[in-house]
């Protein structure tokens, strides 16, 4: 049954890290939030933290894989909202290994989630996207920018989705839909914690994110709120004017032009 919300979203990865975060922030600004993910237990506990704070959440329970999942994703969010504002598409499946050693069915499954599942839920939500005049934001990472040899997969997906969002801007000048895209750099999540510090040999994980972003070059480690802050500004009004931005959040890691 509709909420009866002013905005309502749809964020992938919703269960923990960047995507739990920033699920948070847009309940915390009032929208009614539809998280997706696989884990059941975790996106209830997101949904139990927004609900304490009084916020309006839901969730469903699919694996992107399936190709279903786009369509039943987006009725799930018009039957409990009765609109849709915001697709936020923050689901990886991204392996950290050698170019050689990811094997292809690794491959696969990384572009069906970081890709063709984004491609086809923005498919799926377009029509309620334009009707709201509504919002994209896609998450990627700075690997698109600078790919290298131990992380192929990031910038190879992220490549991917860059160049699918700057076409998807293009028909949302005409359509009235917004449009964006933010590559992250290292960003503290229990995961990139994890294998920073089994990288670096230590069970100090606050060493590990100083070391890892001085190594890169970065003012400082990156939170999932900054992720988050982002995604609040773009979707704000003062952030109306970005349309197929590709905005690299990295403390300043990234250097190319």
């Amino acid at each position: 049954m509709a909420d009866g919300v002013q905005r309502s979203a749809i964020i992938t990865g919703a269960s923990l890290g960047i995507g739990r975060a920033i699920a948070l922030r847009l309940a915390a600004d009032g929208a009614g939030v539809m998280l997706v993910g696989r884990e059941e237990s975790a996106l209830q506990a997101v949904c139990d933290e927004i609900r304490s704070h009084d916020g309006s959440a839901d969730y469903i329970v699919v694996s992107l894989e399936d190709r279903a999942a786009a369509a039943a994703i987006v009725a799930r969010a018009l039957d409990r909202f009765g609109r849709l504002d915001i697709l936020v598409n923050c689901a990886s499946a991204t392996i950290n290994d050698d170019i050689f050693t990811v094997t292809d069915d690794q491959w696969a499954q990384g572009f069906e989630v970081k890709v063709f599942a984004a491609l086809r839920l923005c498919r799926a939500a377009w029509p309620a996207l334009k009707e709201a005049g509504g919002a994209v934001v896609n998450i990627g990472g700075i690997g698109a920018r600078t790919p290298r040899a131990d992380g192929a997969m990031t910038g190879a997906l992220s490549a991917a989705l860059m160049a699918i969002s700057k076409s998807l801007a293009e028909r949302g000048i005409a359509e009235g839909v917004q449009v964006n895209m933010i590559n992250p750099g290292f960003i503290r999540t229990p995961r990139s914690e994890g294998l920073l510090a089994r990288a670096l040999g230590t069970d100090d994980v606050d060493e590990a994110a100083r070391i890892g972003a001085a190594n890169l070059g970065a003012t400082r480690p990156g939170r999932p709120e900054d992720v988050a802050a982002l995604v609040a500004f773009i979707l704000s009004p003062g952030g109306d004017y970005l349309q197929g931005a590709i905005i690299d959040l990295d403390g300043g890691a990234t250097r190319g032009i």
